[in-house]
């Protein structure tokens, strides 16, 4: 750890979660029973600069939001989670997403874009974007995420990109390229082979969920099977993972493994996509050890 707080710009979307609880995820044409319903602040970019907050980095949030409810409860969650915010309003809809949780944890997911991907790169300026240590990108139009890469790199800022679910139908070469750092599941990985472009990336990190993670760098592969927990809720694990994994990178694949894969399992056993975790717990849980 550095005397001056980790400065990680996340750039990507912002959005207002809908979650319903069920006992379990209907066949087609089924029912299921709702057990609980609730509403958060979401989307990669916000839920991995607010678990950043809460391992005492200073994250900066780039995205969008809409001038209505939605956007003014993102902004609100996001100011009392200690995140600072370059947020540009627009006159649509914030986007919401809809998320329907078994008792296991696992999600079926429902979206709207809304006004996510209604900023630009140049909505933030180079200036700022040079006073931190670490760009983050997560799913953006794929125009913005490499220009925010190339102007990071030319800045002497390391890079890292979780993709997710749209990596198959966008094109991400050339942020993929320009990434020091790339997150990953592992039907994203196969996209990446498919593509060519796994080789392209210094340190791969592959989310297996509750079986661990696994990092390759160079010649080595390290890997951590991950902390036995009671899943509540999935959603948002893996950016808990990436943030716990960006906040200790300095120090060793081994640790950041380790650390990434705590701040997963606190995530999962916590409702919500946003999961604001603390050293304390994520050190007990360290304590405890992995899962066999």
């Amino acid at each position: 750890m550095t005397d001056a707080p980790l400065r990680v710009v996340c750039a990507g979307h912002v959005n207002w979660d809908v979650t319903l609880q069920v006992d379990r995820l209907p066949d087609p044409d089924g029912e299921a029973s709702i057990d609980r319903q609730y509403q958060s602040g979401g989307g990669s970019a916000s839920n991995v600069a607010v678990a950043l907050a809460g391992l005492d980095a200073s994250p900066l949030l780039l995205g969008s939001v809409g001038r209505d409810e939605n956007g003014w409860l993102v902004r609100r969650e996001l100011e009392d989670a200690g995140v600072e915010t370059a947020l540009v309003e627009t006159d649509g809809e914030t986007a919401v997403k809809y998320l329907v949780v078994d008792e296991a944890g696992e999600l079926l997911m429902f979206g709207n874009e809304g006004a996510n991907e209604a900023y630009a790169a140049s909505d933030l300026s180079e200036r700022e974007l040079s006073r931190a240590h670490h760009l983050h990108l997560t799913s953006q139009a794929p125009d913005t995420a490499a220009q925010l890469a190339r102007t990071a790199t030319r800045a002497g800022l390391s890079v890292s990109f979780d993709p997710g679910r749209r990596l198959a139908d966008r094109d991400y070469a050339e942020t993929v390229r320009r990434s020091d750092l790339l997150f990953c599941n592992e039907r994203e990985v196969a996209v990446l082979r498919e593509d060519g472009l796994a080789d392209d990336v210094s340190t791969l990190v592959v989310k297996q969920g509750s079986g661990g993670a696994t990092a390759l760098s160079g010649d080595r592969e390290v890997t951590h099977p991950g902390f036995a927990v009671d899943p509540v809720d999935t959603t948002g694990a893996g950016d808990a993972f990436a943030a716990g994994f960006l906040a200790t990178r300095e120090e060793d694949l081994e640790r950041a493994l380790a650390v990434g894969n705590a701040c997963g399992a606190l995530a999962a056993r916590t409702p919500g996509a946003r999961a604001e975790v603390e050293w304390r717990d994520v050190e007990a849980l360290l304590d405890i050890g992995p899962s066999e």
